[in-house]
């Protein structure tokens, strides 16, 4: 797997979640089964501000070496991130009624802490010699 490809997708993925996070909180809201209220409205905007600067995070490393001992923060933020995630996207999907939004979320992210936790904890973060 090119790191290049995995840090490319996840800030574009991040990046796509946090502007519609900042500039569409009632709809991501409603999506979720939730009243977009004022209250609720301004966590949302702020996570998507945390969304959108992880992103540029992934962005600007995507040219680097990632994993193993190089940029080792950047690719285990990433994967604390994607995997804390799972869980508590697992445990909302098993609790609650059947929602697609969050399904389709879940599996998301399922694959990039899969993605991540082999480069943080199996990959050298140099490209193979040939």
């Amino acid at each position: 797997m090119s790191t290049k490809l995995l840090m490319t997708a996840s800030g574009l993925a991040l990046g796509l979640a946090g502007l519609f996070a900042l500039f569409a909180p009632d709809i991501l809201l409603e999506a979720l089964g939730a009243s977009a209220t004022t209250s609720l409205s301004i966590p949302v905007q702020l996570m998507g501000s945390l969304y959108f600067s992880f992103a540029l995070v992934n962005w600007t490393a995507k040219d680097s070496a990632v994993g193993g001992i190089y940029a080792r923060p950047v690719s285990s933020g990433n994967f604390s991130h994607f995997f804390v995630g799972t869980l508590i996207l697992i445990k909302y999907f098993l609790s609650n009624s059947y929602n697609l939004v969050v399904l389709l979320i879940m599996m998301a992210y399922l694959l990039f802490a899969v993605a991540f936790y082999w480069l943080v904890f199996r990959a050298t973060g140099l490209p193979k010699e040939k």
